[in-house]
Order: structure tokens, then sequence, then C-alpha cells
């Protein structure tokens, strides 16, 4: 009898930087710091319009994406840096991006 494969747990992020100071429109700075992120092994970055959902199974993936971002901000001359990261790790069982969004359900969008 073989001995169970070890299921590694997956930290899910939500992480926003923004830039101050720098004007109204910032889609290059953001298009900077994720391409910064694409960069780091065993990270998943999914870009929404409000922000970017990472996935990593070490915190200090997260917490490596958290800084290359900024990195990015400074090369750019940015002299203030706001970033916001909020962390979901759960250690009871492995749960993905994807298993969260699927465990939801069909979802309609609604348009007004």
């Amino acid at each position: 009898m073989q001995p169970k494969a070890k299921r590694r747990i997956v930290l899910v992020a939500e992480f926003s930087i923004h830039p101050i100071g720098m004007g109204t429109s910032v889609g290059r700075y953001v298009k900077a710091a994720v391409r910064a992120m694409s960069g780091i092994p065993g990270l998943t970055v999914d870009v929404t319009p409000m922000s970017s959902v990472l996935e990593a199974e070490s915190i200090g993936t997260i917490l490596e994406a958290v800084e290359v971002s900024h990195r990015a901000l400074r090369s750019m001359g940015a002299k203030r840096i706001s970033s916001s990261l909020r962390i979901d790790e759960r250690l009871d069982k492995r749960r993905m991006m994807s298993d969260k969004i699927r465990g939801l359900g069909p979802l309609r969008s609604r348009k007004t």
C-alpha cells in the first residue's frame, strides 16, 4: 500500500496597487506590476477590473509578488505607492481559485 500523496495548500489573495500622484490613468503602472509578477514561479495571477487575484502554494510567493510590484512602480518614478493585500489561507483542504468559483454554481450577470 502506497502512502497518500500530500496535498498542498493553496493560498488565494486579492492584491491591488496604486501609485499616488501620478494622474488619474494608472493602467501603465498596473501593467508593469502584473508583468513583474508574471515572472514569479508558482504564482498564478488573474487580473480583474478592480484588483488582481493571486494564487500560490506559499505565503512567501504572495509576498514576493507584492515586493516586485512595488519595485516595478518605483522604477517608473512613483514617489508614493498604496497597495492592499487580503489573503485567504485555508488549512484544512486544498482550495484553488477555480474551486471557489465553481462552488458558487451557475451565476448570471444582470445588466442594468
